[in-house]
């Protein structure tokens, strides 16, 4: 019986649409899970959505949606686009499904039998963006949200509250036990630091809204979407239903997340389990953040990229192999269409693809495109080659993604130097043609390797290249582990290259028209942003903040206003005075390092520079814009 392997992507939230960030770590984990498969091991890969809270209630409220219904067409998107992606995942959770709910509030249950759930009377600082509390100690005099810059509302109310204080000694013990229960290190590092410093019980219940599940025994409270979310992991497995199931699959060997989540993951999480008897996961693996050009994906600055225009344009093998080349797995990294394009020229066209089309020309021409034997031995390839399969494979085996894929690329330059070094296209000018065949044959067997390694993240690519080699077994570790995998006399079939070449006049930034349209509003909305000249009458720099200036503007008629503005980086106080600027003045007054900003100033920005709108000549604050 196969060994089994259960891998996790978070479950996203469905406050907005899914794009290239979310994208990424479910293509990881398809990535991770197509290679255990190829390796033998029986795979459950889950991903799903999370659908309760707060932040999700507002977002249907804005929409003029009912709840549920706003969930059923944001996880239709992100559903849709994993089938799109080829995502080969073998369960879509949704945390609305009823059976789920049912064993949150099992579980919950049990935690409160064991002694670890009691009321109390919660008083702090609460970010609805991040769905998170922070404590007094946690916060500066601003109360804005470490974690996402936003203004926090003070909230005081009767709830539910986890033991989490009780398992900081158990949890210690177990990172010293299990060092890699947490990667890479350094995430690791983070969540011991929080362990060391002792931790507290949690809140798990809410009373001031109702989209959630309801606590058990206590239906003025709904349980904390971050406590209903992490309980998916084994609600989708069969806990509480399907016992054997469950105990087959339990634990889960890999968590796949995000790094903004790790503490949930693990501490929270784990803490949980301990709470109810449950086995501890295997392990939590915290990436990086995905950024787009340098700066954060943001539909609101447009680079919310939907991951299938870049698909569509370049093709989903070529989207996945950039992500994973470009990008080193576990750190913070950054999309370029740009880089992606190079990578297609460079790594892809040249390397991989231009070696493998005037190896299986020279065969045709040569052997009637017929795989020619392999008459001679070179021992020193085939030990450099399966010394980078070994490799290849161990570096896979501990998530090291990135660097495995440096090998593959590695094969492909020693095969490619090979080729030139033994110039067949002398060689087949003697009338002897086996030295021509050996090298040709040398060179397709090492291509099929490359393309078995690529095949996790290339897959329809490998499989065209192995078609093309005469080779139309399955994909398994045996195509890696022997060498000589490929028949003499197969048909090798010459066709059009692998890849095109994107030339740079080509390349166009992807533009995402369903954003686009997303983003329109009427004439009759636009009037509703009331803009107005303002004269800066002062200026001067927030203590404490890198970024922000406070402004003191001249609107005229309707006086003076306090704007905050995030030029500190671009402009020196007293390079602002007696500038005309455009005001926004129709807009909700909001808190920003403690101080009310009462409008915003218009700006233009760039990848390098930010550069504010003013009025072209004199005239008088307060002049309407329109």
């Amino acid at each position: 019986m196969p060994e089994k392997f259960y891998i996790t992507t978070p479950i996203y939230y469905v406050n907005s649409d899914p794009h290239i960030g979310s994208a990424y770590t479910t293509i990881v984990a398809d990535v991770i899970a197509r290679y255990k498969r190829i390796m033998g091991y029986d795979v459950f890969f889950l991903t799903g959505t999370d659908e309760h809270g707060q932040k999700i209630l507002q977002a249907a409220t804005q929409n003029g949606e009912d709840p549920q219904s706003f969930c059923d067409k944001l996880a239709a998107k992100f559903k849709n686009l994993w089938k799109d992606l080829n995502i080969t995942n073998d369960y879509f959770i949704r945390t609305t499904n009823e059976d789920h709910m049912r064993v949150v509030q099992s579980f919950v249950s049990k935690m409160k039998e064991n002694g670890d759930v009691y009321k109390g009377k919660y008083q702090g600082w609460y970010c609805i963006p991040c769905e998170t509390y922070w404590s007094e100690e946690d916060l500066d005099e601003s109360k804005i949200c470490p974690s996402c810059g936003r203004e926090l509302k003070f909230i005081a109310e009767d709830n539910y509250f986890f033991r989490l204080s009780k398992y900081t000694d158990k949890l210690l013990k177990h990172y010293e036990e299990n060092p890699d229960f947490v990667q890479p290190d350094f995430r690791r590092n983070e969540m011991l630091k929080i362990l060391q410093s002792g931790l507290k019980d949690l809140s798990i219940t809410r009373t001031t809204f109702s989209w959630g599940v309801p606590m058990p025994d206590d239906l003025q409270h709904v349980i904390y979407v971050w406590v209903d979310a992490l309980i998916n992991y084994i609600s989708a497995v069969g806990f509480m239903k399907d016992e054997s199931r469950f105990s087959y699959y339990w634990p889960a060997d890999l968590h796949l997340i995000g790094k903004e989540i790790n503490r949930f993951h693990s501490i929270v999480w784990p803490a949980m389990l301990m709470s109810v008897g449950l086995p501890l996961p295997k392990k939590v693996f915290a990436h990086g953040w995905l950024t787009v050009n340098g700066q954060k994906i943001s539909k609101s600055l447009g680079n919310a990229i939907d991951p299938r225009f870049l698909a569509d344009k370049y093709g989903n093998d070529v989207v996945r192999f950039y992500l994973l080349r470009d990008i080193v797995f576990g750190k913070d990294g950054d999309f370029s269409e740009q880089n992606l394009v190079n990578r297609l020229n460079a790594d892809l066209a040249n390397n991989y693809g231009n070696l493998l089309h005037r190896t299986t020309a020279m065969i045709k021409k040569h052997f009637n495109s017929k795989l020619p034997e392999r008459d001679l031995s070179d021992s020193k390839l085939v030990e450099e080659v399966m010394t980078a399969v070994k490799s290849f494979t161990h570096l896979m085996d501990t998530l090291q993604i990135t660097q495995a894929l440096d090998k593959a690329m590695e094969l492909l330059t020693l095969a490619n130097k090979y080729f030139d070094e033994k110039k067949p296209w002398i060689l087949a000018k003697d009338e002897n043609k086996k030295p021509l065949g050996s090298v040709l044959y040398n060179v397709c067997e090492i291509l099929l390797k490359v393309a078995v390694m690529l095949a996790p993240i290339m897959p329809e690519t490998s499989l065209d290249v192995m078609n093309r080699l005469g080779f139309n077994g399955d994909i398994s570790e045996q195509l890696l582990s022997t060498w000589g995998v490929l028949k003499s006399k197969d048909t090798v079939k010459h066709g059009k290259p692998l890849f095109t070449k994107i030339q740079e006049k080509q390349t166009k930034p992807v533009v995402n028209t369903q954003l686009q349209e997303d983003n329109l509003i009427s004439i009759d909305e636009f009037k509703k942003i009331q803009l107005k000249v303002g004269k800066v009458l002062r200026a001067e720099k927030i203590p404490k903040s890198k970024k922000l200036l406070k402004l003191i503007v001249d609107l005229g008629p309707l006086g003076q206003r306090q704007i905050i503005a995030g030029i500190a980086n671009y402009y020196e106080p007293q390079g602002l005075l007696g500038k005309s600027i455009v005001v926004v003045i129709n807009l909700k007054p909001v808190k920003l390092m403690g101080l009310e900003s009462q409008g915003m100033l218009l700006a233009a920005k760039s990848d390098a520079e930010l550069k504010i709108l003013t009025v072209d000549g004199s005239i008088e604050p307060g002049s309407a814009i329109s």
